[in-house]
């Protein structure tokens, strides 16, 4: 039995139009000769009826300090409702399926409610259906402890849910199915001339989702890694291949598209940061650690972090300042802001031990006028600061320097 497991998020499913396109993706996997296995997000987006947003306002307009775990009860429904109508449609049109929960498809998590991990996955009930002729149609996000508790996995849970499933069944592949055709050399909605990208590494995609680029979630890349799983960002609406995710560039001795020689595979982006620079009137260290556990215990989440002698030097989302400046004025400490930022991340793992390519990368952008605030990198990404009006023009720049529109070949790609 060849199994493929498609996931399908909720601007796949939103409309009826949307979801008989589902049906035929699944009438085409079973025409392949696949045993489908299907994985659904809530239907919409907020504001719409039965998204996951929607859902959890009826409880939180009535108790804003609603407990989380009657929340995850809430937000668990739009998965079923999305299961158990794609479901419907499907036995309509003859195609045999049954609507299954998450703990109903084996998805036993830690507890942690409303960000739970997947602790173990028991597929036995649903190889029942998948060996009786039935499509099990699976509602992503969610799962429940051994004793039953009803626990949501936080953004991006259904991919996680759907990768879990393929490596748990030993899939073929794992289908992402999404309102883009895969993952882009940049993001389209900035630059128009960003390219489709045919194959990329885990590492790759997994740093590009870390550094803004929102096809798919991290954490369902890093389950893929450890588990081999192969994974296809798809188009909902159009057939072509979109973009392949697996452990290597190079397979069984064929170029699949990412080329060795090819410095950068790909730029992402986070707007809207505000960088803080923490004066420190002397070495403490004692002071430093006591500032960043006292960030930390305050959910702020900090990136590009430069430490210094006598300063401090990171970046937080502009929704975090608020927070920030509470910790830094507590500990009395000296600061600087510099609002409207944001990051631009080259990845590729071409630049792994190839020396200069920062060099190329401040030389670009300094041709172009754009002022570099602040730098970060590791051995497959290069992060920059910049001015959130430079942010579009800085990616740009970069697209054009490492030649990413063109496609992958050796010949034409930026090397050293």
């Amino acid at each position: 039995m060849k199994v493929v497991v498609q996931k399908y998020g909720g601007t796949s499913v939103a409309t009826p139009e949307l979801r008989e396109e589902v049906v035929k993706k699944v009438k085409e996997a079973t025409r392949e000769g696949f045993s489908p296995v299907v994985v659904v997000s809530a239907m919409g987006r907020d504001g719409d009826p039965y998204a996951t947003d929607t859902l959890k306002s009826l409880a939180e307009d009535i108790y804003p300090e609603i407990p989380q775990r009657e929340l995850d009860l809430v937000m668990s429904c739009g998965e079923v409702l999305s299961a158990v109508v794609l479901t419907a449609m499907l036995n309509k049109e003859g195609i045999s399926s049954c609507a299954l929960t998450g703990p109903q498809a084996g998805m036993v998590t830690d507890g942690a409610y409303g960000s739970a991990q997947v602790l173990d996955c028991n597929t036995e009930h649903l190889e029942s259906f998948l060996e009786s002729g039935k499509i099990p149609v699976v509602a992503g996000f969610q799962g429940a402890t051994p004793d039953g508790e009803i626990n949501t996995m936080g953004r991006g849970g259904s991919d996680t849910t759907a990768v879990i499933l393929g490596a748990a069944l030993d899939a073929e592949r794992v289908d992402i199915f999404t309102d883009v055709s895969g993952v882009a050399t940049a993001d389209p909605r900035i630059l128009e001339e960003a390219r489709i990208i045919d194959r990329i590494n885990y590492s790759e995609v997994s740093q590009m989702a870390y550094e803004g680029a929102r096809v798919i979630h991290p954490t369902a890349i890093e389950v893929a890694m450890k588990n081999n799983v192969t994974i296809a960002v798809r188009n909902m609406t159009d057939s072509g291949p979109g973009t392949i995710i697996t452990e290597e560039s190079v397979i069984a001795g064929k170029d699949y598209g990412v080329n060795p020689r090819q410095v950068i595979t790909g730029i992402a982006h986070i707007g809207d940061l505000v960088q803080f620079m923490a004066d420190f009137a002397e070495p403490d260290p004692d002071l430093e650690l006591e500032m960043f556990e006292k960030l930390g215990e305050a959910g702020v989440s900090i990136d590009l972090i430069g430490v210094f002698p006598n300063l401090k030097v990171f970046s937080v989302k502009k929704d975090m300042v608020k927070r920030t400046e509470s910790v830094l004025q507590k500990l009395n400490l000296e600061y600087r802001m510099k609002k409207n930022c944001a990051k631009v991340s080259v990845v590729g793992a071409g630049m792994r031990n190839i020396p200069g390519v920062m060099a190329q990368v401040v030389k670009a952008l300094q041709q172009q006028n754009i002022e570099i605030l602040q730098t970060g990198d590791s051995n497959i990404t290069i992060c920059l600061l910049v001015k959130n009006e430079d942010l579009g023009k800085a990616i740009k720049t970069l697209h054009d320097h490492f030649k990413l529109g063109q496609r992958e070949d050796s010949s034409k790609a930026q090397v050293f």
